[in-house]
């Protein structure tokens, strides 16, 4: 079930995500820029091989966080249109896992938007992660894999996609 009106569509799937969609409702013909982040399974985390990945989280607080997330862009950016759909359920490695798509007269401010709705996500929504591993193992990852600067500087190989 989506949380949608003319300028957002926010959600959580059990369906396989696609770009299509996305696409097609971030189309405005005053905006000149459109900008996404696509999450997708690597095979690879912390020098583990990595199989695939589960998601779980909260339905309706993850879509109220979205929702106002979404908000407090066009607040600080002006005029966008915003897709913004987690995948929830068991993905294989390449897998699509969230899709954030943004358009907004200029470039500028559909990069901004983009990079803060990925971060500040990263950071409240309550989604959960659990690995699975080519040895058969599988764990339950930590949260705020996009915390900055600190982890690498900690020596951590913490990545900036999902």
């Amino acid at each position: 079930m989506a949380d949608q009106n003319s300028w957002f569509s926010v959600g959580v799937s059990e369906e396989r995500l696609s770009t299509d969609g996305a696409e097609k409702f971030i189309e405005h013909p005053g905006h000149g820029a459109q900008t996404s982040f696509i999450g997708a399974v690597r095979d690879l985390n912390m020098g583990r091989s990595v199989e695939g990945v589960s998601y779980d989280c909260f339905d309706p607080l993850t879509k109220t966080i979205f929702t106002t997330l979404v908000h407090k862009a066009r607040e600080k950016w002006g005029q966008m249109k915003v897709y913004c759909w987690h995948y929830k359920g068991r993905l294989d490695v390449k897998g699509l896992s969230i899709i954030i798509a943004v358009s907004t007269p200029h470039r500028d401010e559909a990069f901004q938007a983009c990079r803060f709705l990925i971060e500040e996500i990263k950071h409240q929504a309550p989604i959960w992660k659990k690995e699975h591993y080519v040895d058969g193992d599988s764990e339950w990852t930590e949260g705020c894999e996009l915390c900055g600067e600190d982890h690498v500087h900690k020596g951590h190989q913490h990545t900036h996609d999902h």
